[in-house]
């Protein structure tokens, strides 16, 4: 509801500074919503179908936000008041949907003890496997900010149309939305975290293509649908494990502070790469990053003794 009333002030943005105001805003009401939908699907899950729901889920947004843009395309053409009133009234349908289709006794966890929200986040971070997997599992965030932010960039400075852009980016959407199920539905099998190394040795090739694959339009899509591979494993594996490493009753402690990880990583990978590109170009930038994901492949493939 919140996010309801703070989305369509986009009307009142006339500047950077209201840009600002507004961004922050709607970061803070819409970031409940990762952590905590995690969090939830997973208690409803039965414990050996976690991933698969959580591939289903990531399947039903891939095609939400492709389909998506068109509409909103079309209903912006016909006025910006029109399209806030559209947003507004969605997410009032998200949040009727959650007091209807939600109601009765949930599947909850208990926590053993008193727990306060600062208690709960720190114990995460202090618990040292945990702890390892975020230094390492950074990778995924990280390369989906250079595929989401950095690549549109990339392919408007090296001459690619965005009808070419969009095109590509939304393919990307689509093979994942394909896969995402029956792909997680083989590997769940094995547990989340076996097959992390595999899905970062494919994101550092794919990161890689946007570099070494000659002609600016063909790096573009052999990089893409590369990356995309790569992310049918992560996009369902990273949040499984994570569900895993948390201990009775900390479940949405551990979902949350991994969304702290992957949004600052993923805000990140526009700074990075654009001091990366600056000091050595657009094709030293996306090497850096695909020799850090294999690395982070390396570690992972690795310490998978460690992990559950």
């Amino acid at each position: 509801l919140c996010t309801a009333l703070i989305l369509p002030a986009f009307l009142l943005v006339t500047g950077p500074a209201t840009l600002l105001a507004w961004s922050l805003a709607l970061g803070t009401v819409g970031a409940i919503n990762i952590p905590v939908s995690s969090a939830l699907l997973l208690d409803l899950a039965p414990a050996d179908r976690r991933q698969s729901v959580l591939a289903l889920n990531y399947a039903a947004m891939s095609v939400a936000y492709t389909l998506g843009v068109v509409p909103a395309g079309y209903i912006a053409q016909q006025g910006y008041g029109l399209l806030a009133a559209t947003c507004a009234a969605g997410y009032v349908l998200v949040a009727l949907l959650y007091l209807l289709a939600l109601r009765g006794a949930l599947p909850l966890e208990k926590s053993a003890g008193e727990s306060s929200m600062v208690r709960d986040t720190l114990s995460a971070f202090l618990d040292r496997r945990f702890a390892l997997f975020a230094a390492i599992a950074f990778v995924f965030p990280l390369s989906m900010g250079m595929l989401v932010t950095v690549s549109p960039l990339y392919g408007a400075d090296v001459g690619l149309g965005e009808g070419y852009i969009g095109l590509v980016l939304g393919a990307n959407s689509v093979l994942v939305a394909v896969l995402a199920l029956p792909v997680a539905t083989r590997i769940e099998a094995k547990g989340p975290f076996r097959w992390l190394g595999a899905a970062a040795a494919i994101v550092a090739v794919a990161l890689a293509c946007y570099a070494v694959v000659p002609g600016a339009a063909v790096a573009f899509l052999v990089g893409t649908m590369v990356y995309s591979f790569g992310e049918v494993v992560f996009s369902s594996a990273v949040p499984a494990t994570v569900a895993r490493l948390a201990p009775q009753g900390r479940r949405g402690a551990y979902q949350g502070s991994w969304a702290l990880v992957a949004s600052l990583s993923l805000g990140s990978a526009l700074v990075l790469s654009g001091l990366i590109s600056k000091a050595i170009g657009w094709q030293g930038a996306w090497l850096a990053a695909a020799v850090l994901t294999l690395a982070a492949a390396a570690a992972l493939w690795a310490l998978r003794p460690r992990f559950p």
